[in-house]
């Protein structure tokens, strides 16, 4: 067991903050080196670029679903870092926010060659304490997120009020009583709580599903839920652009699970990364764009009833 190298899954529905907790994992002084695998729902891949030091070891696969589609791809990444694993003393694998994390977990038991080099330390859950109860009602891929948690990390607490709080971690608790419990604003957590704590129980995932161990893969999507994303190559105005996704967000917004964006303002050294969860957005200054490299906007909603050419030539008419 000590010979194998340990991975870490951090999963949970979109928006809840996954990538604000890898890039913490990565950007604290622990001393450990980490290769990191991304997984997105859509054509346009983002969430690579918003990934502290996304130009190392970071492997990026945007085919929609890491437990269906891309297991075989995941193998396969997987291989390849074993032969280089003197390079790094973990891998962490960040899901999309509609995976079910059974199949996930299932890879590091059915694939020999998996199981033989690596360990599953633990499932991570990242849940916004602001959505869930709706997302509990209406995905059921944030349900089985939660249940197969074995650290779960109630976030954005400070939207919520202390009475709703106490409600939800009751209502977590009857999903998944077993899993470590930490609540948090941005993710801030001492890593000790989440990483190498060979935190993975077996038992309790069999109670769940017990054909976990068969490889039956009994997983549904949500059909109505799909992806939009576009490009610009060059500028954006920002006098264009923000007026007009604040009037998305605000007309849309109930059927926009998730929209993200990495967008080139015009005479800005800066990326700007724009987020937002239904109805709620924010916006800030990344890095400064590499020289000699090309200044390109990207934007991906994930949602439902998405009106792709409305969107679409919306987000070109900011072009600058």
């Amino acid at each position: 067991m000590s010979d194998k190298l340990p991975v870490t899954v951090i999963t949970g529905y979109l928006g809840a903050g996954k990538t604000t907790l890898l890039n913490r994992i990565l950007s604290e002084a622990h001393g450990r080196r980490y290769a990191v695998i991304v997984n997105e729902f859509g054509q346009i891949g983002i969430d690579n670029d918003l990934v502290v030091g996304a130009d190392e070891e970071v492997f990026e696969m945007n085919n929609g679903c890491i437990c269906c589609t891309v297991r075989g791809d995941l193998i396969r990444i997987f291989d390849g870092l074993m032969r280089r694993r003197n390079k790094f003393d973990g891998i962490i694998v960040e899901t999309t926010g509609l995976a079910d994390p059974a199949p996930v977990a299932q890879t590091f038991f059915m694939d020999d060659d998996v199981a033989n080099a690596t360990r599953l330390d633990s499932i991570i859950t990242v849940a916004d304490a602001k959505f869930l109860p709706g997302q509990l009602r209406d995905a059921q891929e944030a349900a089985e997120q939660i249940a197969f948690a074995d650290t779960i990390l109630l976030n954005k607490t400070d939207l919520v009020s202390a009475t709703e709080l106490r409600a939800l971690e009751t209502r977590m608790r009857t999903i998944n009583p077993y899993a470590k419990m930490h609540f948090t604003q941005k993710c801030e957590i001492d890593l000790a709580d989440v990483l190498n704590r060979n935190a993975f129980d077996l038992n309790h995932i069999l109670e769940i599903e017990p054909n976990f161990l068969s490889g039956e893969d009994d997983h549904d999507h949500d059909d109505g839920i799909t992806s939009v994303s576009f490009e610009i190559e060059g500028d954006v105005n920002p006098e264009k652009f923000m007026p007009w996704i604040h009037g998305v967000v605000q007309k849309d917004g109930v059927d926009i699970l998730r929209s993200k964006g990495i967008i080139a303002m015009a005479n800005d050294p800066f990326r700007f990364v724009y987020q937002g969860v239904h109805m709620l957005m924010s916006g800030d200054k990344q890095r400064a764009w590499r020289e000699g490299e090309k200044r390109v906007s990207r934007i991906v909603f994930i949602g439902r009833n998405l009106d792709e050419e409305k969107l679409r030539v919306g987000f070109h008419k900011c072009k600058a």
